[in-house]
This record gives structure tokens, sequence and C-alpha cells, in this order.
């Protein structure tokens, strides 16, 4: 486990750093009336770092938190900053709300790294839906499932498994004896390994339920690496995004998606 996992302020921060370098310019390129007036919402927001840029804009910006811990810390964080007075947090599981609950739909939706933990995506999909306009974009970055950390292994407290790639991928009892042995609790880890996505599953989910993608990127390297380990973000060639196996070595995928 690393520092920042313990640390939720430092995750913050970092989590703010990145948004405003890569989420909102990522999300604006393709939907430039992004403005001062625009509502945004977050899912999973957890301390709320991801919704920072958004308020800076000027955006009226709503987050949805399942975890009370998260939610408090997210209190805690935002009362320092001079435009917490635009931010409205939840504390509840997202399918327990609707847009009316929330004031009316959205410009922007995003979910960064909370997609892999949602049970039941396909229903997700659906409800996902009713927070957006008409000509409203949702953005998903995700890791894939079978990436060398697609487990989040990385929370492990043992410290040679928090550096372990791909044993998640081990089959289930396998992988839970093994985190016993090593004197984790495996549920949390068991419940990322039932709710993990894969990169051709997540299109077909979309394709389903009739999302558009307007634009989306492979991530080789992660653009929050560079905030995390300084490394460079680095998109995944074409030439290796094969189905499949990009799985194995895409870090990230980010997609931009409408019902346009």
């Amino acid at each position: 486990m690393q520092h920042r996992h313990v640390d939720r302020q430092q995750y913050f921060d970092e989590q703010v750093e990145s948004a405003g370098k890569f989420l909102l310019p990522y999300i604006r390129d393709a939907a430039p009336s992004l403005k001062k007036s625009s509502r945004v919402l977050e899912i999973g927001c957890g301390e709320g770092g991801n919704l920072v840029p958004f308020l800076e804009l000027g955006c009226e910006c709503y987050g949805i938190e399942f975890y009370e811990e998260s939610y408090h810390n997210a209190i805690t964080f935002h009362a320092k900053l001079s435009d917490n007075q635009r931010l409205h947090l939840i504390n509840d599981d997202v399918y327990n709300i609707t847009h009316q609950d929330l004031g009316g739909k959205f410009d922007v939706v995003f979910l960064r790294d909370v997609l892999e933990h949602i049970p039941a995506q396909e229903v997700f999909m659906q409800h996902l839906k009713q927070f957006l306009q008409p000509d409203g974009v949702v953005f998903f970055a995700f890791p894939p499932w079978r990436m060398p950390f697609g487990g989040h292994q990385q929370i492990c407290k043992h410290r040679f498994l928090s550096k372990l790639p791909y044993f998640h991928i081990l089959p289930a009892k396998i992988y839970e004896r093994i985190l016993n042995m090593c004197g984790e609790n495996p549920k949390g880890l068991l419940e990322i390994k039932r709710t993990g996505m894969s990169i051709n599953r997540f299109k077909r989910i979309i394709r389903k339920e009739n999302y558009t993608i307007i634009k989306h990127t492979h991530w080789f390297i992660n653009p929050n690496y560079e905030v995390k380990f300084g490394l460079k973000p680095q998109k995944l060639p074409k030439i290796l995004q094969i189905p499949f196996l990009q799985d194995f070595y895409t870090t990230a995928v980010y997609y931009l998606c409408g019902l346009f």
C-alpha cells in the first residue's frame, strides 16, 4: 500500500492536479460548450478532488459518493476552498438517486476509476442516461481488468502483494487463498474481481445502450501516473490495440460518449 492510500489529503491534491491537466481538457476538447453555467456531475466522487477544476471554471457541481468516510473527507477538504458554494455532495448509492433529486439533468457526467467498482454495470448504463441533457456528454476512465494492477492490488498492506502484477486474474478461489495466506482481507478485492471491466465488454454495453462514442483514447501509460510517479503519459499505438490482448498492457482507457 502506498502512502497516498492512507493520506487522503495527498490523494485529494493529486486528483485536483491530474483532473486539471488531463480530465477537464479532454472533455472540453470535444465539448467546447462547457462553461460557467454548465451543470457537472461526478459519480463516485470520493473526496471530490476531480471536481475542483470544474468549480474553478465556474460550473455548478454535484458529487455522489457511496462511502461515508470519503463523503465526510470531501466536506472537510472542500471547506478550505473558495469555490465550495457551487458544490453539492450526496452520500448515497447512485441507484437510489434520480435526476429530479439533483434538480435536473447535466451537461457533463463523469466517472473516473469508478466504473470497475459498480455492480450490475449493464443496469447502471441504463440508469445513467436519465442524468444527461440531450446534448450532454459522459466521460468514462477506467483501468481494463486484465492490466497489471487491474485488481487494485496496490492497496494491499502486504509489501510483496502490493507490487505483484497480474495475480488478480488467477481463479477466484486461488486468488482468495493467496490473499488470506498473506493476511489480507479479501472481501473488497474479490468484489473488484467480480465487477472488473474489460475494454470489449465496455464497448458491448455502450453499443447495446445506444451511446455514441465521441472520442476515445487507450493509454499505455496512464496520465494519472505523471502526478503519482513522474511518468510521461503515452498513448497506446494503434498497432497494439488488439482485441482482448490490449487489456493486458493498456493501463487506462478514456471514452467520451453521448446519446445523440
